[in-house]
């Protein structure tokens, strides 16, 4: 994987793993740019996301996951995606629609819709059959401040339901769910969720560079991190092994020469 030896780097988990993953949002990359991201990113990827809705969108679709599947990378439609089709009585279509394109993942996401807690995990349940499931939990809402045993619960409910990994919301933009308006991490809420989730179940969205570095100076090289630009997966990748300026002094202390 590596172009040349350097000891002492952070010790990454291998793929396929559970632990350390990178998950990219793809938000209507052409066919072309694909090739161009799997030809530099595809060995420091784990899972794709066609973001939101825009796998309705974009052109040459079945093409698109060809090609990440080639490289062997699963992907999943956007949670969004999910909860256009469940607002509208069409959940049996969802199913459908992943059965005919060969998605082999799936998220289930409350952020823009009302529903119960027992109505998502019934879902879930259900995904599960024919599926690996992803849960998110958290608003995309700024306003809605979920507490921490909220958080909590449903993290466990929804582990219970069935669920691969379970997403700790924060959107494309880093601002929301488990972050502040300004991007900073909600510290305390991260911290009591791990005192009762295992770290390698959730997947913490970190989009913004900040965000990425509290989380691997915390909980090291191997912490799940999702909705990376495809542009900054080797960057991530560089902070995980502390060869970037961020987490360099934390993985190798300096010495005076």
């Amino acid at each position: 994987m590596y172009n040349y030896e350097l000891p002492g780097l952070p010790e990454r988990t291998l793929k396929p793993r559970s632990s350390g993953l990178t998950m990219v949002m793809d938000k209507g990359l052409s066919l072309r740019e694909v090739e161009d991201f799997l030809s530099v990113s595809a060995d420091y990827t784990d899972i794709v996301k066609l973001g939101f809705g825009t796998s309705i969108l974009t052109p040459k679709l079945n093409e698109k996951i060809d090609l990440y599947k080639s490289a062997g990378l699963p992907l999943y439609f956007g949670g969004t995606l999910f909860e256009a089709f469940v607002v509208r009585g069409l959940f049996e279509d969802y199913i459908r629609l992943l059965e005919k394109f060969g998605v082999e993942y799936a998220e289930v996401s409350d952020g823009s819709m009302d529903i119960s807690q027992e109505e998502k995990c019934e879902f879930i349940h259900k995904l599960a059959r024919h599926v690996i499931v992803l849960s998110e939990v958290g608003s995309k809402d700024a306003e809605k401040i979920i507490p921490p045993y909220k958080w909590i619960n449903m993290m466990k409910a929804e582990i219970q339901a069935g669920v691969w990994k379970v997403i700790a919301e924060a959107r494309e933009s880093g601002t929301v769910g488990i972050f502040r308006g300004s991007g900073e991490v909600r510290s305390g809420l991260v911290e009591e969720i791990l005192q009762h989730i295992p770290q390698e179940t959730i997947l913490w969205e970190a989009p913004l560079k900040a965000q990425q570095v509290w989380f691997i100076k915390l909980y090291g090289s191997n912490v799940n991190l999702g909705n990376i630009a495809p542009n900054e997966v080797i960057p991530l990748e560089t902070l995980r092994l502390g060869l970037r300026g961020d987490s360099f002094d934390f993985f190798h202390k300096t010495t005076s020469l």
